[in-house]
């Protein structure tokens, strides 16, 4: 079924999400500015790029191939390949050039969203996550750029984002994804109820019921098998198999066989 995502809010969080990350890096000094991510060959300044990248992508700019990235390691599939392109792309560009090429991408993405119709937000799009909403993509946009502004922050020692929006809808993103994580990944028994407690900067609950599938459902008829509590920037790190979460915080209680499960098998994020 397709994921109906509420558009204005969206759009204002992703603009939030990018102004935080201009926030985050325009006062950096140039060796922070190149300092290495926990990203495979990728400093702060290569993810900055790649946030170009992505948004050139979907307003329908190319690059050029300036080499052969297909033999990295951390190329995995046509996307890694064009991500690395754009890389190049910015690598041989000024800092300066760089940052204004983001203001100026991401003010007109924000202009191109507000300026679609419903049917236009609403209509099929082939996305990272199969065939979707337009506006399901764009949550993703948010969720990706979320997620690599903690990889900045991480890199320096910033600490956590701040904004609640751009992690709220983040979140909705994990969420969806929690029923694979859970049902397929950590092969919880049919029958189970596991509660996730998100803590800090969006304190929420989201519970998923394993029947003949897992499912996220809106309250469980029964208590917890195991409660799994964290924050949703741990969950982050986890799910994204970064650095950090080699001290992210999960707190089990309950069943701590199945949590322990669950817990090993957070990392699904390519």
């Amino acid at each position: 079924m397709k994921t109906i995502v509420e558009k204005t809010a969206l759009i204002d969080a992703l603009e939030a999400q990018w102004q935080s990350i201009d926030d985050l890096v325009t006062p950096l000094t140039d060796e922070q500015w190149t300092t290495a991510t926990g990203l495979p060959g990728w400093t702060v300044a290569d993810v900055v790029a790649h946030v170009i990248g992505t948004e050139s992508m979907l307003d329908g700019r190319t690059v050029e191939s300036i080499r052969d990235v297909e033999s990295l390691d951390h190329v995995k599939n046509s996307i890694g390949v064009l991500n690395e392109n754009w890389l190049d792309h910015y690598r041989a560009r000024t800092r300066d050039d760089v940052v204004t090429d983001y203001r100026a991408l991401t003010a007109k993405r924000v202009a191109d969203l507000h300026a679609l119709d419903d049917d236009a937000w609403n209509a099929d799009a082939v996305t990272p996550v199969g065939p979707e909403s337009y506006g399901r993509f764009m949550r993703v946009r948010n969720f990706d750029c979320w997620v690599h502004e903690i990889d900045i922050r991480d890199a320096l020692g910033l600490g956590d984002p701040t904004l609640s929006e751009p992690a709220r809808f983040a979140l909705a993103e994990f969420a969806h994804n929690l029923p694979y994580v859970v049902g397929k990944k950590a092969r919880v028994p049919a029958g189970s109820a596991v509660t996730f407690e998100f803590v800090g900067l969006v304190p929420s609950l989201t519970h998923v019921a394993v029947g003949e599938r897992a499912a996220v459902v809106p309250e469980l008829d029964r208590g917890a098998d195991v409660t799994l509590r964290m924050s949703v920037a741990d969950y982050a790190r986890l799910a994204g198999g970064r650095p950090g979460a080699a001290t992210a915080t999960v707190v089990i209680e309950g069943d701590k066989a199945i949590g322990d499960s669950i817990a090993d098998n957070l990392h699904y994020l390519i």
